[in-house]
């Protein structure tokens, strides 16, 4: 009977911070989507502005919508977005759990080796 409740503290410990986690995640998801959203609207309007500002000086259309100038802030911001949304959804393709795992073992069996060699 003993065995039963630590088993049942224990599984009411796991939901909570089962529980704890999936609205930590959920609560960044809606952090990256209210930033991509807000990215969207924002640099519509800045992009529209710098168009507006350049063909009032004098510049065709197309001269202002070629002008790097005109999608500078768009352009940082994303690199912004990107790590957000890197950091959002978990993606490491390059650091990823694979890659932590084989440098473990190299590194254990480089020490093994060193151990036997003095051995």
């Amino acid at each position: 009977m003993l065995k039963n409740i630590d088993n049942m503290e224990i599984s009411m410990v796991d939901k909570s911070d089962a529980l704890a986690n999936a609205e930590k995640k959920v609560k960044d998801l809606k952090g990256f989507y209210l930033h991509f959203s807000l990215y969207i609207l924002a640099n519509i309007i800045i992009v529209a502005m710098n168009v507006m500002i350049r063909i009032y000086e004098g510049e065709s259309l197309y001269d202002a919508l070629v002008n790097f100038g005109t999608f500078i802030t768009p352009f940082f911001w994303g690199i912004g977005l990107v790590f957000h949304a890197v950091k959002v959804f978990d993606y490491h393709p390059f650091f990823g759990k694979d890659w932590e795992a084989r440098q473990i073992s190299k590194y254990m069996e480089e020490d093994k080796r060193e151990f036997e060699k003095y051995r």
